[in-house]
């Protein structure tokens, strides 16, 4: 194949730019801000499960307190109806007897009372837990949205970087013959390296010193004659530093 020397050299810019670009691909798959919003994400739902069990533990405080004073509203109802009863009551026995009953409700009701305040202490003491939860999930919510408005940006930024790189590459390949661009590529795609500057008898590509038999075959060959690395198979790129 045949290519202007200066066309040839032009494919070291088109290297550079793949290059750029394949890191621009690269680093647009490892960004730290994606790295952070992943992990903001996993605290946030572990800290809305913490929520959630939070919020279900009130609720059944709550059933349980409702119930426990129910319990002591029937046994104050009770109280108060049998001290009615002992008031009214001109029978010895019968005030014998609801004196006696009276004095098992309030027992009962003692009880009942110390239930309900064990109760009242229990929930006072999971709704301060549950409000923590509250916060917690507040804080990550906030955390969160500014994490994505992160990751967002800088995947616009990437994006820009990534077309404008595209765009001088179109341009550039535009004033390249189609036979040596595709070489190019083929090369490039097949051995990781499309373009190799022999500099100092030295091939980028390889970093590797060709062989005075390699050197010689590259002397020999015409200023516009396409020359394959021997060691990478790139296209060897010869300018005034090759040392030829």
């Amino acid at each position: 194949m045949k290519a202007e020397p200066a066309d040839q050299a032009k494919l070291l810019d088109l290297q550079e730019l793949d290059n750029h670009l394949a890191q621009v691909n690269k680093k647009a798959s490892t960004l730290p801000e994606a790295v952070e919003l992943e992990q903001l994400s996993q605290e946030l739902s572990s800290a809305k499960d913490t929520q959630r069990e939070a919020l279900g533990a009130v609720d059944e405080l709550k059933a349980e307190l409702k119930r426990s004073e129910s319990d002591v509203e029937l046994v104050e109802a009770r109280i108060a109806k049998d001290a009615e009863r002992l008031d009214q009551s001109t029978s010895a026995k019968d005030a014998q007897g609801l004196e006696h009953e009276l004095g098992s409700l309030r027992e009962r009701l003692s009880a009942l009372e110390e239930v309900e305040l064990a109760v009242m202490e229990q929930l006072e003491a999971a709704e301060a837990t549950l409000s923590g939860a509250d916060q917690a999930v507040t804080e990550l919510i906030s955390r969160v949205e500014e994490a994505t408005a992160a990751l967002t940006s800088a995947r616009a930024a990437l994006e820009e970087e990534f077309q404008n790189t595209s765009r001088q590459r179109a341009d550039l390949v535009a004033t390249l013959p189609s036979d040596l661009v595709a070489l190019y590529k083929r090369q490039r795609e097949r051995y990781g390296f499309g373009a190799s500057h022999l500099r100092r008898s030295i091939s980028s590509a390889s970093g590797v010193a060709l062989t005075e038999s390699d050197l010689a075959e590259v002397r020999n060959a015409a200023p516009d004659d396409v020359v394959l690395c021997p060691d990478s198979n790139a296209i060897l790129v010869r300018t005034g530093e090759s040392g030829l």
